[in-house]
């Protein structure tokens, strides 16, 4: 068994280091230790920051995986590219039910008018609607419900989702945007290269349709 397959249990135990960090937190907090925790002053904020930005990070890696496959030729990493979509899609649940549930006590008239008033709340929960169907979905049953090319357009959303998670983080932080332009230039390059290689499996394609059609014509001619 190649090692990085070998190595999977250790990797999906690190993707849980920082929901247990900030889950240990909370519990030094409820135990009346704030001073002690990493959470500072206003620790409902400072969760929804950090799980914010697990999002962003898992999505990134997400995104990364498929090119750095292809650049180094590592076929077994993508067995990883599911387990840390679902992680992505995990620490944004966190982010979310963090907002909801702890910062505004289900008070969905008051949400609704956040939503309405704040554009990147908006935004937000937007990206998080487009992450649901590629969780929900990202089953091997699914896959084969939907046939491996409808599933394949239905998770490009992926990339619509990067768009969105990026706007909601350099509308929220207003002024403070070097790390929200980070982002935004990582997730360009990563759809750059899908794009690039896209466009070259189709001219490959066509270049052999070409091939194909050419030598039919010659043999017809022959004939």
């Amino acid at each position: 068994m190649p090692l990085l397959l070998r190595i999977k249990p250790l990797v999906f135990l690190l993707c849980c280091v920082p929901a247990a960090l900030i889950g240990w937190n909370v519990y030094r907090i409820v135990g009346g230790t704030a001073e002690l925790t990493s959470l500072g002053a206003n620790p409902i904020t400072e969760i929804e920051i950090q799980t914010g930005l697990w999002t962003m990070r898992f999505l990134a890696i997400t995104l990364a995986v498929t090119p750095i496959r292809q650049t180094f030729n590592l076929g077994v990493l993508g067995k990883y590219r599911r387990m840390f979509g679902l992680f992505t899609f995990f620490y944004a649940c966190l982010h979310v039910s963090t907002w909801v549930g702890v910062d505004w006590f289900f008070d969905w008239g008051a949400m609704g008018q956040e939503i309405v008033k704040h554009k990147y709340i908006l935004v937000g929960m937007a990206t998080f609607l487009t992450l649901l169907p590629l969780a929900l979905t990202s089953t091997k049953g699914w896959i084969r419900r939907l046939g491996g090319a409808r599933w394949n357009t239905l998770h490009r959303l992926v990339y619509l989702a990067a768009v969105g998670a990026t706007v909601h983080y350099l509308w929220a932080v207003k002024k403070d945007t070097f790390f929200p332009l980070v982002y935004l230039t990582l997730f360009t390059i990563l759809l750059g290269y899908r794009v690039l290689h896209v466009l070259r499996g189709r001219r490959a394609r066509a270049r052999a349709a070409g091939g194909t059609g050419a030598l039919a014509a010659r043999r017809t001619a022959g004939d």
